[in-house]
């Protein structure tokens, strides 16, 4: 079961939505699934013994830990699913790594980094208490207010790109935003990158291409052609290509997944 909720008012400038996994039922029917980028940074912590284990998409193994820190990133990750565990995690809004890890997005991104790197020992004493937190809820709790500890060390997000991150969400193209905000190109995406750990162009690619997949995903299914204009792709094609860079798979394929999940979709074979 996941328990899902809005952080508390203190985090929502920082934290778009926590989320925790009780660890209950059956094991899942494949050993890994996909996930597909989105631009955006999580954070998540395993309270069960066995570690987060995740593999780049052509199958190699990378990074085994029980508290991560997912970078932004625009190509797809594996993750071992097979076991059900139980878990703990938020997901996290643009600008959020420098105030509450303490390094700038862009030096995480595209990776996952162990959180004790980051937190030190803070990392070992929040697991500890996770541990022994009785319920999803409780565990909640701990992870909100261990976030709330890190924000007296924070810095208010860069005004240019707090501006952009609104505008990006209207859609609205990036030199029309650079104008607005009055910088160099140059500076404003050495701006934006230190924030998000993206380009502009590249972020605003994973906000357009994230609403396809939550679409396509739709029950009853829509068809591609429809997503593809809806959302402002060139044409189907424009859409097809998309989907076969950023999740290594086609449209068609992805809505033919069983167990599918928005941004989750189950590997058909675990790689060796």
């Amino acid at each position: 079961m996941i328990v899902r909720r809005a952080p508390p008012p203190v985090l929502r400038p920082f934290v778009h939505a926590l989320w925790a996994i009780d660890g209950t039922g059956p094991p899942s029917a494949a050993a890994r699934e996909r996930v597909l980028p989105t631009g955006a940074m999580h954070l998540a912590l395993r309270v069960s013994d066995a570690p987060f284990r995740f593999f780049d998409d052509a199958g190699a193994a990378g990074l085994e830990s029980h508290a991560v820190v997912g970078g932004a990133r625009a190509v797809p990750y594996l993750k071992e699913i097979a076991t059900p565990a139980v878990s703990v995690g938020a997901h996290l809004r643009p600008g959020a790594s420098a105030l509450l890890f303490g390094a700038p997005a862009v030096e995480l991104a595209g990776r996952h980094t162990p959180l004790a790197a980051l937190w030190g020992r803070v990392e070992a004493e929040t697991r500890e208490r996770l541990m022994e937190a009785g319920s999803p809820e409780a565990r909640l709790d701990v992870l909100e207010e261990t976030l709330a500890a890190r924000l007296p060390r924070a810095r208010a997000l860069h005004p240019a790109v707090a501006l952009a991150l609104t505008r990006f969400d209207g859609a609205v193209p990036v030199g029309d935003v650079v104008r607005e905000t009055g910088y160099s190109h140059r500076r404003f995406i050495d701006l934006f990158r230190h924030a998000v750990g993206l380009p502009p162009k590249l972020y605003c690619r994973l906000l357009r291409f994230q609403r396809a997949f939550v679409r396509l995903a739709d029950d009853p299914p829509p068809a591609a052609a429809r997503v593809a204009f809806e959302l402002g792709y060139s044409d189907q094609a424009h859409l097809i290509r998309d989907f076969r860079e950023l999740a290594g798979i086609t449209p068609g394929a992805y809505q033919g997944l069983a167990g599918l999940r928005p941004g989750h979709a189950p590997a058909q074979r675990a790689e060796p």
